[in-house]
């Protein structure tokens, strides 16, 4: 199921090839502006769908890969914050257990003739 389109004054930034995203596997990174702050965020895919997120935890505002690029726990069915241990649903962001409260910050993401593009959206910004 392809992601759906954000709205058209979303601002359409190319992010990767669709074959960069493998479900469950390493995520890609990429830099924004949220706020106002340089922040890190990562793409990934999930059962056939790319998502990303800030790469920022719900329950302490702390980058969340265990290394470089994995997000995945052992299973491929939750996110996981390397730190405290907060869950994820890789779909929505949504916190699943552990110390979360909230979610992920979630960043529009589509897919177009085999390229991965993040939209940005006030608060997200691109750096350029």
């Amino acid at each position: 199921m392809p992601a759906a389109m954000p709205e058209a004054s979303a601002q359409a930034i190319a992010l990767c090839n669709s074959q960069h995203l493998l479900d469950g596997g390493e995520a890609v990174p990429f830099d924004v502006q949220y706020a106002g702050q340089t922040c890190r965020a990562f793409a990934i895919r999930f059962e056939g769908v790319a998502h990303a997120y800030l790469n920022r935890c719900a329950h302490v505002a702390m980058e969340m890969d265990w290394q470089p690029n994995r997000f995945f726990d052992d299973t491929g069915q939750w996110l996981l914050c390397a730190t405290h241990g907060a869950a994820y649903q890789p779909a929505t962001g949504a916190c699943a257990g552990g110390p979360c409260t909230g979610g992920l910050v979630k960043i529009a993401l589509s897919e177009q003739a085999g390229v991965v593009y993040w939209h940005a959206q006030h608060p997200l910004q691109p750096l350029f």
